[in-house]
């Protein structure tokens, strides 16, 4: 008899539906293997018969002996993981007339069986369930684990199972299950302002702060330099709480991604707050944009829509870093290998922290640097020239006093405070940019729109004329202050970019200034 039921298989950040045709039948060969699996199964696949014969078995089922192939179909597509485990097991008993297959048209099915015919939870849940929908199936069946996530998307019915048997006796009309519902536009309403930190926790730091409310205002890359103990990392893992909150695309757009990573938390729907990924300095270049022998992504496309934090910047391999560079200015990343081309997107906002020298205290108003001569430009010439250019905000992050961090009840400005400005500005760059494809701040504009929206008066052209030819910044950089200053003036809802804009934009290329590593 043959039988079909259907999956999916995920490539980037999108699926594919795969049909697992088994037909089974016959006596099986006197010698050889009485089953064939084909359609371009990689070896987890292939593995799959003794975990479904040995959970067939688990919940009294059979796995009969008699000639069986399955394929996987289209079978010029690779098909990779365990997730393929309960549609093929359902195939089988199906095609050995132990279950009913009227229903399984109707139906994709994901998920790895254990020994002992439980569920474990799968990857790409979301995408899988978008494509379902897109292609009129009825519903989804898919481990209990991944319920809530699949149930994002509406006018699906999703149906999560902890065992094959609870499978197989809902195809069967034995036990009714009801279907996941999520209400995604209440629960992301609902998580979107949950925060543990604020920018309230910080004392002091007010020119830093200053200098954050501006890299988020107009999506601009920052670093911070300073000694240890100043505050570089805490005042960066705050970030998140003042960017503007994610819209509900964007949010469908992250979630997926950390989906098909597999770093969704157990029974979690959609992301709701800005991702902050801050991997070790050890990472791979690999690991840090994506690909492997089965590309996956990397940590710049779970930084998606979020921020992108790199403690001790120097210390980072000096490959891994130059790797950044492409994706920073395209905002994605191309994953190529011999048959297929994947991209994954990677619209991030970097932050990076570095000590000034390898001891830490060059340019420290109390402590003496004992590295030796030419030691803090062979430090900071790891960081190669064109990507600090890709940097628009050098910021010199110094100790806090005694003073400041006793004054328990100093008033601070909160998250709050600090985003309301943000999303001001945003607002005026969104009105900005409404023509232009692909640009929603200021920190996106190509450089032919930078000219067009950033004109100067003769104060401000001149101030930036003699910056440029004291600390000979590249043309690069010449784009990032303007940007910067067309920040800082919508910060205060100027239509003109002042000269204390451009000031206030030139002084943040600290690492620009001739002479600042001595």
């Amino acid at each position: 008899m043959l039988v079909k039921t259907y999956a999916s298989a995920v490539h980037g950040v999108d699926a594919q539906t795969i049909t697992v045709e088994v037909s089974a039948g016959g006596q099986p060969p006197p010698t050889g293997p009485w089953y064939h699996l084909v359609g371009l199964p990689d070896n987890v696949v292939k593995e799959s018969f003794p975990r479904i014969e040995t959970a067939m078995k688990s919940i009294k089922y059979q796995m009969m002996r008699m000639k069986m192939v399955i394929n996987l179909a289209p079978a010029d597509i690779r098909k990779e993981g365990s997730a393929y485990d309960l549609p093929i097991a359902i195939g089988i008993l199906a095609a050995q007339e132990q279950i009913s297959h009227l229903e399984l048209d109707k139906y994709i099915m994901m998920g790895e069986l254990s020994l002992d015919g439980s569920l474990r939870p799968i990857k790409g849940a979301l995408p899988i369930a978008i494509q379902a929908r897109a292609e009129k199936y009825k519903g989804i069946i898919l481990p209990k684990q991944n319920a809530r996530e699949a149930a994002i998307v509406n006018n699906l019915e999703v149906y999560g199972v902890t065992t094959l048997l609870e499978a197989v006796d809902f195809l069967n009309g034995r036990i009714t299950l009801e279907p996941t519902m999520v209400d995604t536009r209440e629960e992301f309403a609902q998580n979107q302002e949950i925060f543990n930190v604020d920018f309230s926790d910080v004392k002091g730091q007010d020119n830093v702060k200053r200098a954050l409310e501006i890299a988020a205002a107009g999506g601009h890359n920052a670093i911070l330099i300073g000694p240890p103990g100043a505050g570089k990392t805490m005042l960066a893992r705050r970030m998140p709480t003042i960017l503007p909150q994610l819209t509900l695309l964007e949010a469908l757009e992250t979630t997926k991604i950390h989906s098909v990573s597999g770093v969704l938390p157990p029974e979690s729907s959609l992301i709701s707050t800005r991702p902050f990924r801050s991997p070790h300095h050890t990472i791979s270049d690999v690991a840090l944009v994506g690909g492997g022998s089965i590309p996956m992504p990397g940590e710049i496309s779970l930084a998606h829509n979020g921020v992108l934090f790199l403690d001790e910047l120097p210390e980072f391999k000096r490959s891994v870093l130059e790797v950044l560079r492409q994706p920073m200015e395209e905002r994605r990343v191309t994953i190529s290998r011999a048959k297929v081309s994947i991209d994954y997107p990677a619209n991030f906002m970097l932050i990076a922290s570095m000590n000034p020298c390898p001891c830490g205290y060059y340019n420290h108003p109390t402590k003496d640097c004992v590295c030796g001569p030419g030691v803090v430009k062979r430090y900071l010439s790891k960081i190669s020239g064109p990507l600090l250019d890709r940097i628009d905000l050098h910021v010199e992050v110094t100790p806090v006093s005694y003073e400041e961090l006793a004054k328990y009840d100093a008033p601070a400005r909160t998250s709050k405070e600090i985003v309301d400005g943000v999303m001001r500005a945003r607002e005026i760059q969104a009105e900005r940019f409404k023509e232009y494809k692909g640009v929603f701040c200021n920190a996106q504009m190509p450089s032919r729109l930078v000219r067009e929206v950033c004109q100067l008066n003769s104060a401000g052209v001149a101030l930036l004329k003699k910056a440029m030819e004291v600390q000979k910044l590249s043309a690069r950089a010449y784009d990032r202050i303007l940007k910067v200053a067309r920040t800082s003036a919508d910060l205060v809802a100027s239509p003109e970019i002042k000269i204390e804009h451009i000031a206030e934009a030139i002084q943040y290329r600290s690492l620009d200034k001739e002479g600042w590593a001595g």
